[in-house]
């Protein structure tokens, strides 16, 4: 018995003739019919019915049917192990990214040119959204990995991540703002900020939830002047004294260069926090997974650090 006589059988009972099953092949009929017959010899059972218009399994042949399935399976299995080991990968990766999340520390493109040469076979689908919105996508099976931010509410259901950037968030203020004043240089309070124009994130990201619930547990609402999806934009919108910025720490090269005064949050410290997200029964194809794993090992294998925020958990968000 071989596995393409099994094929072959398959075949002709999913087209209910020996044409067809042919055509489909790409066989002579003539060759088709002596390899399901010598099929049959080997079995000692008329696995098909030739009798009536068209062909029919034989009460034999359904009991056959599911073992000849679960053959060809398996074969189907035991190739695509080996072109994963062998690095011979197909299909296609779907990849979510967060505005702001592709930078020195994770280095995406690079990591995607990288996984695109060692697999050219796998066509990469790279789109950019808030990691609301991605999750809800992760969720539908529409995307296989997300690049996100955490909130540092509840974890969300069927959803695992791991941490891969993990920076403290800033009060960033033009020269002259009065915050340098009434703060210095050590730290600023959140409840500083309660009756100043604020210039943030959009909802759905991680780290606006993380200001959002800060400042609730701080028992206001921040008055959010102006919403831009790029850090960089806060950053200049900041510098030119329309209010202050919630950023991820700058270095002192950068914020200078900017034009911009940071100060650390100290009551409480706010963290931002990107990180890698995926189902928990984890991606679907082999190509999924093998991206998965090289961002995982490019972002340390999931380290966690410090709090996202003066909550305990951690919620996928930005």
């Amino acid at each position: 018995m071989e596995l393409r006589q099994l094929r072959y059988f398959l075949t002709v009972v999913e087209e209910a003739g020996f044409t067809r099953a042919a055509a489909r092949l790409h066989l002579a009929q003539p060759g088709l019919s002596a390899q399901v017959r010598q099929l049959e010899r080997e079995l000692g059972q008329p696995l098909l019915d030739r009798s009536g218009r068209t062909v029919t399994p034989t009460e034999v042949g359904e009991a056959v049917l599911p073992y000849a399935r679960a053959a060809l399976a398996a074969a189907e299995g035991v190739r695509r192990t080996v072109e994963e080991y062998t690095g011979l990968l197909r299909g296609r990766v779907t990849i979510g990214l967060v505005s702001g999340a592709a930078d020195e520390e994770l280095d995406v493109a690079g990591l995607l040119a990288d996984f695109h040469d060692a697999h050219p076979r796998v066509d990469i689908a790279l789109t950019e959204d808030t990691s609301e919105r991605m999750l809800a996508a992760l969720a539908r099976g529409e995307l296989d990995i997300a690049v996100i931010g955490l909130t540092g509410r509840a974890p969300e259901p069927g959803i695992a991540h791991d941490v891969v950037i993990d920076v403290p968030l800033v009060a960033a203020v033009a020269p002259g703002d009065p915050l340098l004043a009434s703060c210095g240089r050590d730290g600023v309070p959140l409840t500083a900020l309660r009756d100043r124009a604020l210039i943030s994130l959009p909802r759905g990201t991680g780290l606006r939830g993380v200001l959002d619930d800060a400042c609730a547990r701080a028992g206001f609402r921040p008055r959010i002047a102006f919403e831009a999806a790029a850090p960089a934009l806060l950053a200049r919108l900041a510098a030119r004294g329309l209010g202050v910025a919630v950023l991820p720490e700058l270095p002192p090269p950068a914020a200078t260069g900017l034009g911009l005064r940071t100060l650390p949050f100290t009551d409480p410290a706010m963290r931002g926090r990107i990180a890698l997200a995926w189902r928990t029964d984890g991606p679907a194809s082999p190509a999924a997974r093998a991206l998965l794993a090289r961002l995982r090992h490019a972002g340390g294998g999931g380290r966690m650090t410090e709090p996202a925020t003066a909550g305990p958990d951690d919620q996928p968000g930005r």
